[in-house]
């Protein structure tokens, strides 16, 4: 009875399943499936009532997925239940400006066709995606969802990893992944604090319907302020995702829809023709967050749990995907050779993996959005005339349309 080594044993036989996700949106899910067909079981806990995450309507919501992305949705059988309602991103043109003086004549233009693997991504509405996730889920061997709890309580062990939640329940694995968000509870009960600032915008994001065809092409204008994106969806539709001082956007999502179109319009510009609002308008305050580590004592976080950027590059989703793949790798190679998968040297291969792209990439989002959001002249000539050689120089460019496929950097099994 005083031995430990039964203890343990008796307690690994008791879990709930190999590995615990918090959080039920898009990582979480996406990590659960990868993880299942690994030969993992896992249990997925999340704080909505499934059948709210699984019927949302249109609200203009939408990621712009990656090349490397789409391949692991793929992988996990995501991309068949989505690719009917996804649109091919062709062609993005970056450009500078202000608002109702139309671009700068310096832009950049990126074209699918400069590579050889296809599209550069595909935007995919939110509400497509969360109900492919949910549907392959319940038809996964060795999943197990649990809705509308909230964890309470977490604690490690030799064993394993206990979660409490608020309706008294408790749940054992051997190991825990957060993809809570940026204010990951998981993160905080593990006692990983966050690195970042604030960047004082705030993203407007919307959907508009528009008369004229957009043709696959995704925009991104930098304005003083902040950039606007217009992203294409199926049809004369696309999403938007305007980024402004805190206080306008405040004052601008307090506006009715036909204001609010008013002064859009402007920013927008005519090469559409005639734009109408569709579906519901939201807001979503800016700035960055980094976990000081990704991994704790039989833990690890993914997606916004691990670092939130700006959506300058549209990258969030992206990063979380990328996430995602390399943990499954990580933890079926250390499971294959023996090893305990949670251990804290393997979860070191996958922060080393991981962070530093994470980091960099979170960087390059934060430089850019400093260098663009400003009306400095000499910086809006430099930046002008930089965009200029780029364009001109096609080796480099192609390395941005990769590097904008998310073909770059030592890619996991999943993204290949």
């Amino acid at each position: 009875m005083d031995n430990p080594a039964p203890l343990a044993i008796l307690k690994r036989m008791t879990r709930n399943a190999d590995i615990l996700i918090v959080g039920g949106g898009l990582n979480g899910p996406a990590q659960a499936l990868a993880l299942a067909q690994a030969g993992f079981t896992v249990t997925v806990i999340d704080t909505l009532p499934e059948a709210t995450r699984k019927d949302a309507g249109f609200d203009g919501r939408a990621y712009a997925l990656a090349l490397a992305s789409v391949r692991l949705l793929k992988a996990i059988g995501i991309w068949e239940r989505v690719a009917d309602h996804a649109q091919p991103m062709l062609e993005i043109k970056v450009s500078d400006g202000r608002a109702g003086e139309g671009p700068a004549p310096f832009f950049l233009h990126f074209d699918h066709a400069e590579i050889e693997e296809g599209p550069m991504g595909h935007m995919v509405e939110d509400r497509y995606l969360r109900r492919a996730f949910l549907e392959a889920m319940a038809e996964t061997p060795g999943i197990t969802q649990v809705s509308k709890e909230t964890v309470v309580g977490q604690s490690v062990d030799a064993g394993g990893v206990t979660l409490t939640l608020a309706s008294g329940k408790v749940l054992a694995g051997g190991l825990l992944i957060g993809s809570d968000g940026r204010s990951s509870g998981t993160a905080q009960r593990a006692g990983i604090q966050r690195t970042g600032w604030d960047y004082g915008q705030t993203a407007l994001v919307a959907a508009v319907a528009h008369d004229q065809p957009h043709h696959g092409i995704a925009h991104q204008f930098f304005m003083p302020p902040g950039p606007l994106a217009i992203l294409p969806l199926p049809g004369n539709v696309s999403s938007i995702v305007w980024s402004e001082t805190a206080e306008t956007a405040a004052e601008f999502a307090a506006l009715s829809d036909a204001e609010f179109m008013q002064v859009l319009r402007p920013r927008f510009g005519d090469f559409l023709g005639d734009i109408a609002l569709k579906g519901k308008r939201f807001t979503y305050p800016l700035g960055l967050t980094i976990a000081n580590s990704f991994v704790a004592d039989r833990l690890a976080l993914i997606g916004d749990a691990a670092h939130g950027m700006h959506p300058i590059a549209g990258q969030g989703l992206n990063a979380g995907l990328r996430d995602v793949a390399a943990l499954t790798q990580v933890l079926s190679e250390a499971r294959t050779r023996g090893e305990d998968f949670a251990a804290p040297d393997v979860l070191a291969r996958y922060q080393q993996w991981r962070r530093f792209d994470t980091a960099t990439l979170a960087m390059a989002t934060d430089l850019t959005n400093k260098l663009f959001s400003n009306d400095n002249p000499l910086l809006r000539l430099g930046r002008d005339l930089g965009m200029g050689a780029l364009g001109a120089m096609p080796g480099l460019r192609r390395a941005f349309i990769r590097e904008a496929a998310g073909l770059t950097g030592e890619l996991p099994a999943l993204m290949r």
